[in-house]
């Protein structure tokens, strides 16, 4: 009877983390397989082909669509990133008012991207109420206002980072934030002791204990930026600034018969967001084991 106990022991792991693993192989694993599985073949019948993806690859909009969300990658998470940072070392620093500053900083997190799409493509339409604002505070007149949603797609795109910038980077602050929180007041003061100033306390102490936070707020911007779609369609329409996400979708929804080409897209976006997010990790050095 001892040795089935400890036996049993054993198994408890297993048996305490199976509800997760079978949610995951019915809600996640199955449709991933299945949307691989049928990606190959012809729509409407069960030919094995690769023209699904041969149809990607040739279309003009992919090489755009890739582009310009490896554009929107790099600098919306460096910008996002650098901001972020910046205003959670300034919270904690703990300032009077700090608390409200948090507060009212976290409020577009909490607006879902259907709200933030609605709210800035009618503030940045030329009669919208950024220049109705600007025009209130005297810095352009009556006749001369701004036609936002009128440049190229460089600008654009660029205005659309702006946006997301103004929704993320709450999201990264409180990952950095609590990271900072984490930190040791003694290790901070010990750099101090020793002679540190601001910078190099910086530098030597806080950047590297904060290492893990900085990690996970990266990590989840990358894939999330990767998968931008929804803002830059409600703002622009669809195919105005392509990119991959949305060629997914406009593909699904917007061509009728075309459902298998959404499904090869989604699956090219899924290597994708697995491949920078490995290829980051090793980067990092997430994957080294801490030494003892």
């Amino acid at each position: 009877m001892i040795i089935t106990a400890v036996k049993f022991k054993r198994y408890i792991p297993y048996l305490l983390i199976a509800p997760t693993i079978i949610y995951y192989a019915i809600f996640w694993l199955r449709p991933v397989l299945t949307a691989v599985f049928y990606s190959f073949f012809e729509e409407g019948s069960n030919q094995f082909t690769l023209a699904n993806y041969k149809t990607i690859f040739t279309d003009p909009y992919f090489l755009k669509a890739l582009i310009n969300t490896g554009i929107f990658v790099a600098i919306s998470v460096t910008l996002e990133f650098i901001v972020a940072l910046g205003l959670a070392l300034l919270i904690n620093k703990k300032f009077k008012g700090a608390g409200i500053f948090l507060s009212l900083a976290l409020i577009p997190m909490a607006l879902p991207a259907t709200a933030v799409g609605a709210m800035w493509s009618s503030g940045f339409a030329t009669y919208g109420w950024v220049n109705s604002l600007l025009y209130r505070l005297g810095l352009i007149a009556a006749d001369g206002k701004i036609p936002f949603l009128a440049g190229n797609e460089f600008q654009s795109l660029m205005l659309i980072i702006l946006i997301d910038a103004w929704q993320v980077i709450p999201f990264m602050m409180v990952i950095l934030l609590a990271g900072l929180q984490g930190i040791p007041k003694e290790s901070i003061e010990a750099g101090y002791v020793f002679g540190g100033n601001k910078p190099t306390v910086l530098k030597k102490i806080t950047m590297p204990m904060l290492k893990p936070s900085i990690q996970t707020a990266l990590i989840l911007r990358i894939i999330s930026a990767i998968q931008v779609w929804l803002i830059i369609v409600m703002i622009y329409g669809y195919r105005r600034i392509p990119v991959l996400l949305e060629e997914v979708v406009f593909y699904k929804e917007e061509i009728m018969g075309f459902y298998r080409i959404a499904l090869a897209y989604s699956v090219i976006v899924a290597a994708l967001v697995s491949v920078v997010a490995i290829l980051y990790l090793k980067v990092s050095g997430a994957f080294k084991k801490e030494e003892a």
